[in-house]
């Protein structure tokens, strides 16, 4: 279970000095930049979760998982509640710049090694925490663009209007 805190509505009513330089148009681009890089984080924290899963579940199994072994290890959450997210990241766009991850993705780990499970879960952990890291700035980026649009808008409410495709 993540031990991140919950992300806070956005509530300034400062205006951003980073963002200033920005037209509505460029300021809305980079938003949703910042947002599809943390899709593509918050899939590559799932990856790495999953890996995490199956070196558990492998290591404790005295069998070949089978495809029900599997279902239930990636599926559950813990908590009662299945994994189903939506992710619009298609598997083939390439993992971060983590060293970690790219030699953890090319090493086979002997699941009845304890020694190399424990090192294989330590690497993962820390890849999965700088993802995380990284995944927490992304967010205050997105909610201070996010709060700069807010402002804009209520300065000029009628800009908000140039998102709605015309017919």
């Amino acid at each position: 279970m993540s031990t991140e805190p919950r992300r806070h509505t956005v509530t300034s009513s400062v205006p951003s000095e980073e963002l200033a330089a920005l037209d509505l148009v460029g300021l809305r681009d980079y938003r949703h930049r910042l947002e599809a890089e943390e899709d593509r984080v918050s899939y590559w924290r799932r990856l790495v979760h999953a890996r995490l899963d199956l070196l558990a579940a492998e290591s404790a199994a005295d069998h070949t998982l089978t495809v029900d072994d599997l279902v239930r290890v990636l599926g559950d959450t813990g908590t009662g509640h299945s994994r189903r997210a939506l992710v619009s990241i298609r598997a083939a766009d390439p993992l971060p710049d983590l060293p970690e991850l790219t030699e953890m993705w090319a090493t086979e780990v002997d699941t009845h090694d304890p020694k190399q499970v424990d090192d294989a879960i330590d690497r993962l952990t820390r890849a999965e925490q700088q993802l995380t890291d990284y995944r927490r700035a992304l967010h205050e980026r997105i909610d201070e663009a996010t709060g700069e649009l807010i402002l804009r808008y209520r300065d000029n409410p009628v800009a908000a209007l140039a998102v709605i495709p015309e017919e």
